[in-house]
């Protein structure tokens, strides 16, 4: 078998904070124990295969600028047949558990669907060897409904009844592709599920059919026996101006409303949560607390720049704030952290995308480590349970007791004036949570 990163001698190891070597983790240590459970257990990174294997630097203003040793001879099949050795010998290299794709980034769609199909089903049995060979797992797998020129007006949302077959045909044979690869999760990403106009765009039947959409998701999953996660992961635009999974609150509102909410967890993206206007963390904790946090897509958005840019995430003040997140609902699992960010345009060489992924899982094996050590020192959690502790007596309990109504609450203020302020200290906690890092 052909190696396609000879540069990467052996697999990239944990060598410790004051090692020189650019190949090697400083933090990341997939066995070392934290609370209890390996950083590899908490964490479960994934590659994700559409920016790693297929992306090829191009931009809106420019041609490709990635040439991959993968992608340099032969048909489309066996060019997909050589991704995936690429992509496994990434992995194992790299030393992560979990792999993420979309049908089309795996397998060539052919010129008909019933040849889309046979190269779908061709190349999964191929990773499943690989799999078997490598010990590396499918974290989730989903479909692309969003890049065909038949989905330009929407895939489950499309005015035309055909469209919206297609792309549940898709969905059929990709959930089956999941199921035959052994997948923890199946995501569903809107893409161009929204609207340009509402002036040739009839809303309400849109969301209709898009929850009608998902139910057969549901249906032919149990029909399967495919036991799996299903995730919706929110994005407020781009590719549409206003897509219908704008951010955690409005899904999980949609899925309430179409009784979809016991069905689906949220697969929430630090870029995407930019998009909408939010923090990362504010999507993580609407979704946490909710019990619907399910998976994340590990990556960050340009704050200069109005678009997604899928960078690596080296903060490890994003990492730690999100990994508090996650320690406090008690793990990811059967999600996980999927780096769906891609290289930047000038960098060009293989070994450019290992750098890009060992910096961004130090970052947040470093998050971690903190996180678990913020709270196993109660320090903020003893914080907020101070400034909230009036409504576990007196007036705040009564009202919560609901032993309290307007008439009376209006004679408390008479009796007893104005409230004392109170300062949130924000800055003091800022400074407590860089002091672990």
């Amino acid at each position: 078998m052909r190696e396609y990163f000879p540069q990467i001698k052996q697999p990239v190891k944990f060598e410790g904070p004051e090692t020189k070597n650019p190949l090697a983790f400083r933090h990341y240590d997939a066995a070392a124990l934290v609370g209890g459970k390996s950083m590899a257990g908490h964490l479960r990174f994934a590659v994700a295969w559409w920016h790693s294997f297929v992306g090829e630097g191009r931009d809106p203003f420019g041609a490709p600028t990635m040439v991959h040793s993968w992608d340099t001879a032969g048909s489309e099949m066996e060019r997909a047949e050589n991704r995936v050795d690429a992509a496994f010998e990434f992995f194992t290299k790299l030393g992560v558990g979990f792999y993420c794709f979309h049908d089309a980034d795996v397998a060539p769609a052919g010129a008909d669907f019933s040849e889309y199909r046979t190269n779908l089903h061709r190349i999964v049995k191929l990773l499943k060897q690989r799999q078997a060979d490598t010990g590396v797992k499918l974290l989730w797998g989903t479909a692309n409904l969003f890049s065909h020129p038949r989905y330009a007006h929407g895939a489950a949302t499309n005015p035309d009844p055909a469209v919206f077959a297609w792309a549940a045909a898709q969905v059929k044979n990709c959930l089956e592709a999941t199921l035959e690869l052994g997948g923890e999760n199946y995501v569903f990403w809107g893409g161009r599920e929204g609207y340009e106009t509402l002036l040739n765009t009839d809303m309400k039947r849109e969301q209709e059919q898009f929850a009608r959409f998902l139910h057969l998701a549901v249906d032919y999953a149990k029909e399967i026996g495919f036991c799996g996660q299903f995730l919706i992961e929110p994005k407020p635009k781009e590719p549409t101006k206003h897509q219908y999974d704008f951010d955690a609150a409005t899904v999980l509102g949609f899925l309430e409303h179409h009784g979809l909410s016991d069905h689906f967890k949220l697969n929430i993206e630090a870029n995407h949560a930019t998009l909408a206007g939010h923090t990362f963390e504010h999507e993580l904790a609407t979704a946490s607390i909710h019990g619907k946090l399910g998976s994340i897509d590990a990556n960050v958005g340009d704050p200069l720049l109005g678009w997604d840019t899928d960078q690596f995430a080296t903060s490890a003040m994003l990492a730690t704030r999100c990994m508090l997140v996650v320690l406090r609902q008690g793990g990811i699992a059967p999600g996980g952290l999927n780096f769906d960010a891609k290289l930047r345009r000038g960098s060009i060489d293989a070994a450019d995308l290992f750098h890009a992924h060992i910096g961004s899982m130090d970052a947040f094996a470093r998050g971690l480590k903190a996180a678990q050590r913020i709270i196993d020192d109660g320090v903020l959690d003893g914080f907020i349970r101070e400034r909230y502790q009036d409504w576990s007596c007196g007036l705040g309990r009564e009202i919560v007791e609901g032993k309290q109504d307007s008439a009376s609450l209006e004679q408390w203020v008479v009796t007893h004036g104005e409230p004392v302020p109170r300062s949130g200290r924000q800055e003091m906690l800022e400074n407590l949570i860089a002091s672990y890092l």
